[in-house]
Formats: structure tokens, C-alpha cells, sequence
């Protein structure tokens, strides 16, 4: 799954050329169009937090290999399993503040908790239909620009982004639990 979205997730690198170009162009030739450097930063979130799993996958992340490079293969196993264990744990905290972030931005009422308050859209959503969900959507977070985007898409990315990021890390854990006990996977 993390291998798809991120082969798909490369090309919004393109996506985001077109709008700069078009912000360039509108502002040397036109009159400056307000959406595109926010809509340059929403794209940049969901290249970097969908395409961070995928890299992660490849093997192609930043390492500091000042001392990493020149050990053993069951080493660098053994201080990869360990270290994983605060990714995760760091990894399972901005998820937390993430659904959190989201339910406010969906309008969640204060009195109510995150997980409350999307186990109650889902299921008015699944059993009256969107209308019922709809209803239970409160006063939707906006930017502060002069654009003033919905903030939920963004936040709704982040989310899926750092959940793939988790999925990836734990394969990554058993993984390097293959390789401590010999079994190359």
C-alpha cells in the first residue's frame, strides 16, 4: 500500500511546479492569484507526510552514518529495532494530536472527545446518511488568509500520512526482528 501511494504521490512534485509557475506568472503578468502559495503548501504536506512511508520502505532515508555504515548488518538490526521504538512511540503521539487537530477543524464540540465525536459522524453517517453526518459537523476551521481554505483536508492528509508512517515502522521493526534471528525478508 505505502509502495502505491508513494508512486503516486511522487508526481504531485509536478503538481506543485504547475502552481508556483502559475503563481509566478500571475504575479509578473496578472493580477496575483490569492490560492497559490497556500495551495503550494498543502501539496508539499501531502508530497512529504504520503511519500515519507515510501521512503522509508526504500531504505532511503537520512541516516547519521558516522558510525552506522561501518557496522555489521546484525548491528545495525539490533540499533534499528531499539531506536524504532521512539519513532513509533513519537509517531503515535502526533497521530493523537493529529484526530484531535482534525476533530476541531470538523468542528467537534468542546465538551466531547475526538474519538467520541468521529464514532458519532461515522455512525450517523452510516445509518441516516450524509445528511445526518453533515449535521453533526459543527463550525469548520478556516485559514486566517485571504483565501481562507477549509483546514480538515490538510489535517485529514496528516493523519493518513503519519498512520502509513506507523504501518511502515512496525514492518520495519519485524523486519529488523527477521534479521537479528538470521531470516532475510
Amino acid at each position: 500500500m505505502n509502495r502505491f501511494i508513494g508512486r503516486i504521490t511522487m508526481y504531485l512534485i509536478f503538481v506543485l511546479v504547475g502552481v508556483l509557475l502559475w503563481s509566478s506568472i500571475s504575479k509578473a503578468v496578472f493580477t496575483p492569484s490569492l490560492w497559490t502559495l497556500e495551495t503550494a503548501q498543502f501539496i508539499m504536506v501531502a508530497y512529504y507526510v504520503l511519500g515519507g512511508p515510501y521512503s522509508i520502505q526504500l531504505g532511503s532515508n537520512v541516516r547519521m552514518d558516522l558510525f552506522y555504515g561501518s557496522w555489521s548488518l546484525r548491528t545495525k538490526a539490533w540499533v534499528d529495532a531499539f531506536t524504532i521504538f521512539f519513532l513509533i512511540f513519537y509517531l503515535g503521539v502526533l497521530l493523537y494530536g493529529g484526530i484531535n487537530s482534525l476533530a476541531y477543524s470538523l468542528g467537534a464540540p468542546y465538551d466531547m472527545t475526538s474519538f467520541d465525536f468521529f464514532r458519532e459522524l461515522l455512525g450517523a453517517f452510516f445509518t441516516e446518511g450524509f445528511s445526518a453526518a453533515q449535521e453533526k459537523l459543527g463550525f469548520m476551521e478556516r485559514s486566517s488568509t485571504a483565501w481562507r481554505p477549509y483546514a480538515w483536508p490538510v489535517k485529514l492528509i496528516l493523519c493518513v500520512g503519519v498512520f502509513l508512517m506507523l504501518l511502515q515502522c512496525t514492518a520495519e521493526f519485524f523486519r529488523d526482528i527477521g534479521r537479528l534471528r538470521g531470516v532475510e525478508i
